[in-house]
């Protein structure tokens, strides 16, 4: 069995509204050596160790998990003793 740790963040060219709500926020809260936030996703799952894990990964991440025009996403799989 290995856990995947799924990391999906927006493209560098992308408006994060989110991210800069974020960061007013902190702002108002006297944070002010914030220079910008980035808010993104994170996911966990718990996959079948098969020789093409990473593949399938990449697919789950194309097809469902990441919208690729906006988003970029990296990933870590760990075996679960």
């Amino acid at each position: 069995m290995r856990k995947v740790k799924i990391y999906i963040t927006l493209k560098e060219a992308v408006l994060d509204p989110q991210g800069k709500a974020v960061q007013n926020s902190l702002r108002s809260l006297e944070y002010n050596n914030v220079q910008e936030v980035r808010v993104g996703k994170y996911m966990e799952m718990m996959v079948e160790d098969t020789e093409d894990i990473e593949a399938q990964v990449d697919q789950m991440c194309d097809k469902l998990l990441a919208n690729p025009v906006i988003e970029d996403y990296s990933y870590t799989i760990e075996e679960v003793v």
